[in-house]
């Protein structure tokens, strides 16, 4: 069976299925490549599955896992995550294997088939032009045979008419002559081409299309073949997998055998048990006798009665408070409430003779911590402030930043410094740049005269000098400011009792017998004092296990300072430490050197370096 000797005169039906081959091959590499978008859409769904499920490192979700039947549903998320990798894989290798393949088949197809078809086009082509010189052969042999039989009847007329001369019958006999020989000819030329294209035609009919249809054939049949074999690929890269998938679920199956009962009910144990023994019997209480109440030494009241009194910040935990965080409580009500100690005039704490300034000047009362944390309205200083704010939106900024706050100003004079310091070094910089071109060009003088440096040199020590005085002077306000900061603690404190006393109301239940001295600050009672611990000790168990804070960046230590007080952390000159809560104002920053060491340090004995990105975080100006 031959396309070209069965199909020989369907070119145009043999040009329209081959193209119909191509548009299949081009439909299944279509439905590969979405198959193949299908898997990873599937894998990237399952790995998003795997990581939302996955417990969040530390926090109290993490601790869950200690029970078989979470680890056991955490080695079910792992294996759920392999299986995803082993969808990407198919993807991978369905494209590689049969979509690449496939596209780059297909080019080649066209141009094969494109490269085939014009060969038969070029033989119609030809078989066309012969018979086409057929054709006019065999008119012009007609014409001549019709010219030359009206030149014979012609010559016959005039040479029977008895009154044509003898000259006019000897011309028409010249010219039938001329006609008959050019009907000769013509005719001799008509059988030629007449046996011309026979040969064409049967070489075409008989070889040259045959041989044509049978590349055609051949490529139509290598298309069929090529596409058979990526079905058997398609189906070879999924059974690939299948004994990966099967390790993954029998993980799985492995990881749910493995959950035990009894050691999760053990864990709940182990976790939740008070060691408490029950109450006993309540005893009788005879009213006939002196009115005495009595219980049993074992019975819950004695047990209350029994407890040591909460203290804050011992070695046993407090209780805290319902509803409140216990790393923010605990930050409020530890943190120092008092200015910083200025830094030392050096680098070494050897040259203050005394050391840093103890920052434990005057502890506020427990329930104004108290009230200051419950009630968020934000404080207006003093009408001094506001009109220090209306003040520099009418007029310039001095220089020293005089309009400021002492706090927001020695930030502002550090951050001058800062910068100044900055313009210092690349001066420097471009200085020692500018002396070790002058010394090549004082050894080499052919690549440049040493003297033209001399001005730029000049030019840029002086540029240092105006900045390091520009930096003394900056640096003599920020000393000054630093050292006038301590003297802030008494109106702060006025500050915040004036605050206080206006949201009085919202923590009444809390503290309602206060009662207000002179200086501003609040005393309290011992009832008070007994009523906050009992709050404290009712709602501890809720927020024991309460994360820690965030690190919001990081910090260096410039001095070394020693935390005596409560609230405070000792830092030792160059020690690098996690920041965890930035400056509010008061010139205190938290930081904590590790998971559970934490406390306040002077901001100014410290370089803070905080991350844009952490919640919380802010940009020092």
């Amino acid at each position: 069976m031959s396309w070209g000797t069965e199909l020989w005169d369907q070119f145009d039906n043999l040009e329209k299925h081959t193209q119909w081959g191509i548009d299949i091959l081009e439909k299944y590499i279509k439905f590969v490549k979405e198959r193949t978008e299908i898997e990873l859409n599937y894998a990237k769904q399952l790995r998003n599955l795997s990581k939302k499920y996955q417990p969040k490192k530390n926090s109290k979700e993490e601790e869950e896992y200690k029970y078989t039947a979470c680890k056991a549903f955490l080695s079910t998320l792992n294996e759920m995550n392999d299986y995803a990798g082993q969808h990407e894989v198919i993807s991978e290798n369905m494209t590689s294997q049969i979509t690449v393949d496939l596209m780059r088949y297909v080019q080649e197809l066209k141009q094969e088939r494109k490269s085939n078809f014009h060969d038969g086009r070029k033989a119609q082509q030809h078989i066309e032009t012969c018979w086409k010189q057929l054709e006019s052969s065999k008119r012009r042999f007609e014409r001549d045979c019709k010219e030359a039989d009206r030149a014979q009847q012609y010559f016959e007329k005039m040479d029977a008419d008895i009154n044509v001369t003898k000259a006019d019958v000897e011309k028409a006999r010249q010219q039938a002559q001329i006609r008959h020989q050019m009907a000769e000819d013509s005719k001799a030329d008509y059988s030629s081409t007449l046996q011309r294209f026979n040969q064409e035609q049967w070489e075409y009919y008989h070889t040259h299309i045959p041989n044509i249809f049978q590349k055609i054939q051949e490529m139509e049949e290598r298309r069929i073949v090529r596409i058979g074999e990526s079905m058997k690929t398609y189906a070879e890269v999924d059974r690939q997998v299948i004994p990966i998938i099967g390790k993954c679920l029998d993980g799985i199956v492995k990881a749910a055998e493995s959950i035990n009962q009894k050691n999760d009910s053990q864990l709940v144990v182990e976790a939740y048990k008070s060691g408490f023994e029950p109450p006993g019997d309540i005893e009788f209480e005879d009213y006939t006798q002196p009115m005495k109440r009595t219980v049993s030494d074992n019975s819950l009241s004695s047990a209350k009665e029994g407890k040591p009194e909460l203290k804050f910040g011992g070695k046993s935990r407090g209780k805290l408070w319902p509803f409140i965080k216990k790393n923010k409580l605990m930050s409020l009500l530890t943190s120092p409430h008092q200015p910083p100690p200025p830094p030392p005039a050096s680098a070494s704490p050897s040259a203050v003779p005394n050391g840093p300034q103890s920052p434990k000047q005057q502890k506020e009362p427990l329930s104004h911590r108290f009230n200051e944390f419950m009630t968020s309205k934000p404080k207006i200083h003093c009408f001094r402030s506001l009109k220090r704010g209306l003040s520099l939106k009418l007029g310039a900024t001095p220089e020293d930043f005089s309009n400021l706050p002492p706090e927001q100003r020695r930030k502002k004079l550090q951050q001058k410094v800062d910068d100044l310091n900055k313009e210092i070094q690349k001066e420097t910089d471009q200085r020692d740049a500018i002396t070790k071109m002058k010394d090549v060009y004082l050894k080499n003088p052919q690549m440049g005269d040493p003297a033209s440096l001399d001005h730029k040199l000049t030019e840029v020590t002086q540029n240092i000098e105006k900045l390091r005085l520009e930096t003394q002077k900056f640096e003599a306000w920020l000393a000054e400011v630093e050292g006038r900061l301590p003297a802030r603690s008494e109106q702060a404190r006025r500050q915040s009792g004036m605050y206080d006393g206006q949201t009085h109301q919202a923590v009444t239940n809390c503290a309602q017998d206060r009662e207000s001295s002179p200086d501003g600050s609040y005393t309290e009672e011992q009832s008070q004092e007994r009523e906050l611990k009992v709050l404290a000790t009712d709602f501890d168990d809720e927020f024991d296990d309460e994360e820690p804070l965030p690190a919001i960046g990081t910090c260096k230590a410039l001095y070394t300072f020693e935390g005596q007080n409560e609230g405070t952390i000792s830092v030792i000159e160059g020690e690098m430490l996690s920041v965890i809560e930035e400056d509010k104002g008061d010139g205190w920053t938290r930081i904590r050197r590790s998971e559970d060491e934490e406390g306040y340090v002077p901001t100014s004995y410290v370089e803070v370096y905080l991350d844009k990105n952490a919640k919380g975080a802010k940009t020092y100006i």
